[in-house]
């Protein structure tokens, strides 16, 4: 069975154990995140769409941990001017494992 959840601005497709790094939500390690922004629902040759969300889906995930991506080096340039500058810039993340979809 697999869902397909929306969260941050982002669709993500998931299935019981996956373990996501979704744009930061605000929940300690160890709580209990539901979402019932779900877009589609299958499994077994089935595949339930919503219009725009599946009416009474969730789907239920432990957080993990709170984290932070890799750093992005924001690098600017203009040629012939003598001018230069470098940023850097990490993400904050949180951490989930998807444990349970409920399709309803």
């Amino acid at each position: 069975m697999f869902a397909v959840i929306r969260t941050g601005g982002k669709q993500y497709r998931v299935a019981p154990n996956d373990v996501l790094k979704v744009e930061k939500l605000e929940a300690e390690p160890g709580a209990s995140v539901t979402f019932t922004d779900v877009l589609a629902v299958g499994g077994e040759g089935s595949l339930t769409l919503g219009a725009p969300t599946v009416a009474g889906a969730s789907v239920t995930a432990t957080v993990i941990a709170q984290d932070r991506l890799d750093k992005v080096v924001i690098f600017k340039k203009r040629r012939r001017q003598n001018s230069r500058r470098k940023n850097g810039h990490r993400q904050h993340v949180t951490v989930l494992r998807v444990s349970n979809i409920n399709a309803a």
